[in-house]
């Protein structure tokens, strides 16, 4: 094996040029060569088969571009972040966004910030977008490093530097809550495992639309098991309660709710309307299909690289910016469902 290996001096030697000529090539040195003997080494490497050590590549030019995507690793997944249904539409969205752009992602979970520099500098990234870190200190984070930060629904009072997208929480919990209102429902359930950050934002937005003194709200366990068997001890209570919708903070919530509910028996949404939010896969393709709140997780992730992009090259960028989200009725509250949208 070690004698068929193809050598850069190798290569030279056959197109005539300095060892140091077809390195300058390989790790995207050219600006002081013509483009017609960067070609031809590029072809000689082609017709060889060289495969160059890419890390060595990034490492030894100004730009890497690799952007780097941290998500925080948070003990409700259970070690499954990346198969959480925003999680997962978040970085298909980036990865598309990235390869039309010319960049790299590098993906980390993790349940602290502190390792994010190393992370960052050791692979010198053109950027770092973080997501899921609801009251991270991203003002020390922006002081430890230089790289450029877009943060993933951030809450914090401002950081220069850092831009934050957020979408619009309480909008997203106003719209559901006014559906449901005007479908006729007069008591409701709100379905989450905290009341802070964009969770509180999401009931609150929805109490506010369907009726405060109509609005019951669930703190659920973290961990699978307690949540079921929470369930499971609060069920009797739902049903002689008068409330015939639920909302969600997340699909995931609402999807387990609904197929907990109807193993009991009941009938969604016959006996009871589910709302999500966030529009995962799994929303559109159960049955019934659930009713959710849509956030464009393309539209984020353009603006993230943009804002990676133009901070970059000196720009100064908004530090935060609100997008919009769009109710979209389907089978499980009654509407229409997701084939005729």
């Amino acid at each position: 094996m070690q004698e068929n290996r193809i050598r850069i001096v190798d290569i030279a030697e056959r197109l005539g040029l300095s060892t140091a000529t077809v390195s300058n090539v390989i790790h995207g040195k050219t600006s002081k060569m013509s483009p017609r003997t960067a070609q031809r080494v590029w072809r000689e490497l082609e017709a060889v088969g060289y495969i160059p050590d890419m890390a060595g590549v990034w490492l030894a030019q100004k730009s890497s571009r690799i952007i780097g995507v941290v998500v925080d690793d948070s003990p409700k997944y259970e070690g499954k972040v990346l198969e959480d249904g925003f999680v997962t539409a978040s970085l298909n969205a980036l990865s598309r966004e990235a390869n039309e752009k010319g960049f790299f992602l590098m993906v980390k979970t993790t349940r602290t910030l502190d390792e994010v520099p190393a992370f960052a500098s050791m692979w010198r990234m053109e950027g770092l977008i973080l997501m899921g870190f609801c009251e991270a200190d991203y003002a020390a984070l922006r002081q430890a490093i230089r790289t450029p930060i877009v943060v993933y629904d951030g809450y914090m009072q401002g950081c220069p530097g850092v831009v934050n997208l957020v979408i619009d929480h309480a909008d997203g919990g106003r719209q559901a809550g006014q559906y449901l209102k005007a479908a006729g429902h007069t008591r409701a359930l709100c379905l989450a495992d905290n009341n802070i950050c964009m969770d509180k934002e999401r009931m609150d937005g929805f109490a506010a639309a369907f009726g405060p003194d109509r609005v019951t709200r669930w703190q659920v366990p973290v961990q699978a098991r307690p949540r079921q068997q929470f369930y499971e001890e609060n069920f009797a209570a739902l049903r002689t309660s008068g409330i015939t919708a639920i909302f969600a903070v997340s699909d995931f919530y609402a999807l387990e709710c609904m197929r907990f509910l109807q193993a009991k028996g009941l009938r969604v949404p016959g006996d009871m309307a589910v709302v999500g939010f966030d529009d995962s896969e799994a929303s559109r393709t159960g049955y019934p299909s659930l009713t959710t709140v849509r956030q464009d997780a393309a539209l984020r992730a353009g603006i993230a690289v943009a804002s990676i992009e133009a901070m970059g090259r000196g720009q100064s960028c908004a530090e935060k910016i609100v997008l919009p989200v769009t109710l979209l009725p389907r089978e499980s509250t009654g509407g229409v469902s997701c084939q005729n949208l």
